[in-house]
């Protein structure tokens, strides 16, 4: 049965879990804790390994969401389970301090994923801040990663359609470089 991997990442408190349940058609499989760092995410509980759901594309092909916990401690799952991703939706939350910063980390943190598949950023909460800051967002990759394109979106978390777009935005992005590296094969090849 074909299946695709797709990866959430971000800071606690982006919308990683929300997300995944706003997107599972199965009930979402939680590893929940007790949230021991109050000052990084006023929130009760934290993801410490993983949060997984599922999309049904047809009766044989699936798409596994998995989200990766937000604190550095448990970076090891990050590692583990962008192994078999295909994409990442990097969710960061506009209201936090420096996002702009935190976003920038993410995406060299996982650029390898960038490099084989694709990755999209969502800014969660971003009705909370003045300015959706989606231009400064772009402004930076831009100066920091020049060759890297990453579209940035904003989302509700909680919404399914919001979570879709982001969604079909990456699916979109990762068919676009396989057809771009395949052409580059087709055209290479003709060349000899």
């Amino acid at each position: 049965m074909p299946e695709h991997v797709i990866l959430f990442a971000g800071p606690m408190g982006a919308g990683k879990t929300t997300a995944i349940r706003a997107l599972s058609e199965i009930e979402v499989i939680s590893t929940e804790a007790t949230n021991s760092d109050r000052s990084s995410a006023d929130k009760a509980t934290t993801t410490v390994a993983l949060d997984y759901g599922e999309i049904g594309v047809n009766a044989a092909e699936k798409v596994r969401l998995y989200g990766v916990p937000g604190q550095r401690r448990f970076d090891f799952m990050w590692t583990i389970l962008a192994e078999r991703a295909e994409g990442l939706l990097l969710l960061v939350n506009a209201d936090a301090e420096n996002p702009v910063e935190t976003a920038i980390e993410y995406v060299k943190e996982f650029y390898e994923l960038y490099e084989r598949g694709g990755i999209v950023i969502g800014l969660t909460r971003a009705d909370l801040v003045p300015v959706a800051l989606i231009e400064e967002y772009a402004n930076a990759l831009a100066d920091e990663m020049p060759d890297v394109l990453i579209p940035v979106l904003t989302a509700d978390a909680r919404s399914h359609d919001d979570m879709m777009v982001l969604l079909m935005t990456l699916v979109a992005n990762v068919e676009l470089k396989q057809a771009v590296a395949a052409n580059r094969t087709l055209t290479s090849g003709r060349a000899r």
